[in-house]
């Protein structure tokens, strides 16, 4: 798995040509009918202010990491694995990225409560306006996709306040019990 999100995050195109690809499937299953060309292309249409939105925030990704795709991947890399950079140039781009993507994720709470209500609204819409097949599918899609995003994005904050402790510690080296904590954690 680490190797996926490796070439995932060194290749950002191609995590957003199966973000796209993977959307155009669902679509093309709740919808069936329409030419698999002309889903794809209107789901590329539509996404692309999410595409800008992710290559800005990764612009400013990779200035905090030091400049490069290679050190961004290498610090995220050392995030998930909870790993504390030992060097002094390495563990300030750490603090740097760690500081960016907490002060990004400040109102996580409100934007969830706000895409579940809106999750809810377009199923609930969903029901009165199509037939059961999407109905069901879009009630199972919501509920996939929120469980995943609440969880994902607890895991993902919990690691960056553990990392964000590490490196306030005594900016040595990394506590042993930090090494491969998968659960970002402990109080």
């Amino acid at each position: 798995m680490e190797r996926v999100n490796d070439c995932l995050s060194r290749h950002l195109w191609l995590q957003l040509a199966l973000s796209v690809l993977c959307a155009s499937a669902l679509i093309m299953l709740l919808y069936p009918g329409n030419s698999a060309f002309s889903v794809v292309l209107r789901t590329a249409l539509t996404s692309i202010g999410g595409i800008v939105v992710v290559l800005v925030i990764r612009k400013k990704e990779k200035r905090a990491a030091g400049g490069g795709a290679a050190g961004l991947v290498s610090l995220d890399s050392r995030l998930r694995r909870g790993e504390v950079p030992v060097d002094p140039q390495e563990r300030e781009a750490m603090r740097a990225l760690v500081a960016q993507r907490l002060h990004r994720t400040r109102h996580r709470v409100a934007a969830l409560a706000f895409l579940a209500a809106m999750f809810c609204a377009v199923t609930a819409l969903t029901a009165v306006t199509a037939g059961t097949g999407q109905t069901i599918g879009f009630a199972l899609l919501t509920v996939v996709f929120l469980a995943w995003s609440v969880g994902n994005g607890n895991l993902r904050h919990r690691r960056l306040q553990a990392m964000r402790a590490a490196l306030e510690g005594d900016g040595h080296s990394a506590p042993p019990h930090h090494s491969g904590n998968r659960q970002g954690g402990d109080a």
